[in-house]
């Protein structure tokens, strides 16, 4: 039997616990996320998901996947390679984030238009190439939305040149509630294991699809919304709705 100290029930209870505190705090920061999300959709817009490491999973909550909005692209190091015509080697370099100039390029090659909105996620809030595509999209006149970790941020210096990190660039900040380095359960001795960043990442990237969902409807505007491929008719609806998107986004680049 594990030490209580070290547990899934422990994990279980204290991660419900910040889930149950995270959803009543944040809501005038999910109802701001919301009428950003919302706008971006009216106006004819894209979703642009950036984030590296693993906060790619929160990118893929954001963009492309069942019950959530269509108008969404995935921006990832990867494209360098995928799109850009970089060798698949680059992408060996474990010091890439940090490089200047990264991600100014992976802007150019999502070629986003004025009135998308940028969805920057990162738990730390300062890689190098994650401030950078902040400070680049700030520039051209797009809305961020950053989801970090509030606590971790502070807790760490600057990584860009600037100064700047994530959350101060940002027009809305989500606030994950994950400590500093993630991990929620001290080990013995220093240390600590379980993440915490997916799971408040999740419930935020859910609630603001929900609450902007609402704006929408209440404005007479029918979200589109993916429906699963694996019910019948998903797939060929979820291709009517992504044809008004054609070409802005990569599931329909080809």
């Amino acid at each position: 039997m594990s030490d209580e100290s070290v547990s899934a029930r422990r994990f279980a209870r204290e991660g419900m616990a910040v889930l149950d505190r995270l959803t009543e705090s944040a809501r005038e920061d999910v109802a701001r996320a919301a009428e950003l999300i919302a706008e971006c959709v009216r106006t004819d817009g894209v979703i642009q998901a950036f984030g590296t490491g693993h906060s790619q999973a929160m990118v893929l909550e954001v963009a492309g996947r069942a019950g959530g909005l269509v108008p969404t692209n995935r921006i990832g190091i990867a494209d360098l390679v995928l799109y850009g015509g970089d060798a698949p080697s680059v992408l060996d370099d474990p010091l890439l984030e940090r490089e200047p100039g990264v991600a100014a390029r992976l802007y150019d090659l999502a070629a986003p238009h004025r009135q998308d909105l940028f969805v920057i996620i990162s738990n730390s809030g300062v890689n190098n190439v994650i401030v950078e595509m902040a400070l680049h999209a700030k520039e051209r006149g797009h809305r961020i939305l950053a989801l970090t970790s509030l606590a971790h941020t502070r807790a760490v210096p600057a990584g860009h040149a600037s100064g700047k990190k994530l959350a101060d660039l940002a027009d809305v900040v989500l606030d994950n509630a994950a400590p500093p380095g993630d991990a929620l359960l001290e080990l013995p001795g220093g240390g600590a294991v379980c993440a915490l960043s997916t799971l408040t990442g999740v419930m935020l990237v859910q609630m603001a699809v929900a609450e902007a969902s609402g704006l929408l409807l209440a404005a007479g505007e029918r979200p589109p919304v993916y429906v699963s491929a694996n019910v019948p008719g998903g797939f060929e609806g979820n291709l009517e709705l992504e044809k008004r998107y054609a070409g802005r986004i990569r599931r329909t680049a080809s």
